[in-house]
């Protein structure tokens, strides 16, 4: 009877392996969340986008928008944008909360956000000077790194 049991649960890890693995699938602007589409054609109007793919996970999916210019928005399974990374051009400003703005308006004037990750913790942010500084979820600078 354990041996059964333990055949029966290799055989549903193997099955589920590939979903465990990540199976990104090729989809269409169109295909994407309302709130992802909403800020991929406000905010990135205009510009070619290359591929958009799902991610089926345990709970829900993500999304991944790669324009031909190399920009990248990644998409959590609620719609919200978690990654911005713009290369060598600047985030869009109506993007970054705005403590986020001010802060580096302030310290490093001239300098650009190109890249904005989100995660629970709160926020790293890349500048155009190569900097890269993380905020907390208060927005309090928590580490600056060259």
């Amino acid at each position: 009877m354990i041996r059964i049991f333990c055949m029966a649960l290799l055989g549903v890890l193997a099955y589920q392996t590939p979903a465990i693995a990540g199976n990104d699938k090729p989809i269409t602007v169109r295909e994407l969340p309302a709130r992802a589409k909403q800020v991929v054609n406000t905010h990135f109007r205009g510009k070619n986008v290359a591929v958009v793919t799902v991610e089926r996970q345990f709970v829900g999916k993500s999304y991944d928008v790669v324009f031909a210019s190399g920009e990248k928005l990644e998409f959590d399974r609620n719609d919200n944008w978690t990654e911005i990374d713009c290369k060598k051009s600047r985030v869009p400003a109506a993007l970054v909360p705005s403590a986020i703005k001010n802060y580096v308006r302030k310290n490093y004037s001239g300098a650009t956000i190109v890249q904005i990750e989100k995660a629970r913790s709160g926020y790293e942010v890349q500048l155009s000077t190569g900097l890269e500084l993380t905020f907390n979820k208060n927005f309090k600078v928590i580490d600056i790194d060259t």
